[in-house]
């Protein structure tokens, strides 16, 4: 018997570990440029917001997108390691200035924060072609709420990188260049 179901279940099994496939290898392609990706996720969010001010609508979707995008800034501030939590001896940060320098982990990474903040515009965006979705809202309530706890979340954020005396960003951070060819500049 040919074409019973576990033929049919077996293409679709080899389907999706071939696309799976292709799909890693592009974003393992994509890793070393990061001003491309992120190019490319503010060509989808302009996307979708520009579908939402055309259809005035899903504000809800709107909303629950700025909570999760704020829950993964969150997660991109902060340390692996939190000070507050963990009162681990070698893994912690150094909180005096006598303290051995421990370069900055992140809890969550660039390339994961990247990565689910992409996807996260996607599935908004399918979102708004499915009327379930579109919940009718007063939007400025919304927009107020969300305002007010990105700025509350962020006061929190900020005092904690305070106190703790961490800067999660490598701007203007000394970096390492290597010894310095001084024969090349003798030049008579």
């Amino acid at each position: 018997m040919e074409g019973g179901p576990g033929e049919e279940t077996s293409a679709l099994g080899q389907w999706r570990t071939s696309f799976s496939r292709v799909f890693q290898h592009y974003l393992d392609r994509s890793t070393p440029h990061p001003v491309r990706r992120w190019l490319g996720t503010l060509a989808a969010a302009a996307v979708y917001v520009l579908r939402v001010y055309f259809l005035q609508g899903f504000y809800i979707v709107s909303y629950g997108l700025g909570i999760y995008i704020l829950n993964l800034l969150i997660g991109f501030l902060s340390p692996q390691v939190d000070p507050e939590l963990d009162h681990l001896d070698g893994a912690s940060l150094p909180t005096k200035g006598s303290d051995e320098f421990r370069p900055f982990v992140r809890r969550l990474p660039e390339f994961k924060f990247w990565y689910s903040i992409t996807k996260a515009f996607c599935v908004a965006f399918v979102m708004t072609f499915f009327s379930a979705f579109d919940v009718p809202v007063f939007w400025p309530i919304l927009l107020c709420y969300w305002i007010v706890l990105f700025v509350l979340t962020m006061k929190r954020q900020i005092l904690h990188m305070i106190k703790y005396r961490y800067v999660p960003f490598s701007v203007g951070k000394k970096r390492y260049t290597g010894k310095k060819s001084y024969a090349s500049t003798s030049g008579d």
